[in-house]
């Protein structure tokens, strides 16, 4: 499969070959694609919400009514989860909320997020994302001619400085190296945005040299 380069001024620059088992699926796996982005999510999450159990409250272990009599219940302590100010009982723990998931699972999932892009034609190719200044409204006008509004800008081994600084002012526009390509922000964002290095890289990554 072909597809077409284009400058950041929007000239076009020719064209390069990428593998159809990466950009060229027919039949996008949504399951595979939603597996994906829960696991990522699911590591994200922090898990550090906690309340206290009935052992962690600090409050007077002292009996405060007493055993018969009352015609009430009989309690010893007001530490009890029934009680205003007691424990929580069955309350969250602070732990972890990652799962496990195949790696050939995250591969395919990659596989299909490229292709579903190529195949919505919201892919786009440049031949490569430098700037010879940081200035973000030269990059608006730029993004603005090739028709970019909500982006996942995949640069290559490295993202150019003046160029990760002129795009981070820019809402609905992230920037990654190619090391940090995943599922989750290619679907999150309307465009696939990536470079001739970028392509070489990811081809890499699914040959091997490294994890998907």
């Amino acid at each position: 499969m072909e597809l077409a380069v284009k400058t950041l001024a929007g000239k076009a620059a020719g064209n390069i070959t990428v593998d159809d088992a990466i950009f060229g699926i027919d039949e996008i796996r949504d399951d595979i694609l939603q597996r994906t982005v829960r696991w990522q999510l699911a590591r994200r999450q922090a898990g550090t919400h906690k309340t206290k159990s009935r052992g962690e409250v600090n409050r007077t272990t002292k009996k405060y009514i007493r055993q018969k009599g009352s015609g009430g219940a009989r309690h010893g302590s007001r530490n009890a989860p029934i009680f205003v100010g007691g424990g929580i009982a069955h309350g969250p723990r602070v732990r972890s909320h990652a799962h496990d998931l195949p790696k050939k699972v995250r591969k395919m999932a990659l596989a299909h997020a490229l292709s579903s892009k190529v195949k919505g034609d919201a892919i786009l190719v440049l031949d490569e994302a430098v700037l010879t200044s940081a200035k973000t409204k030269e990059l608006v006008g730029q993004f603005a001619g090739l028709g970019i509004e909500n982006a996942l800008i995949i640069s290559g081994a490295a993202v150019d400085e003046n160029f990760a600084k002129a795009a981070r002012n820019i809402p609905n526009i992230d920037v990654l190296p190619v090391a940090g390509l995943n599922v989750y922000d290619i679907l999150r964002r309307k465009t696939l945005v990536i470079t001739k290095e970028a392509a070489e890289g990811i081809q890499a990554r699914f040959d091997g040299s490294k994890e998907a």
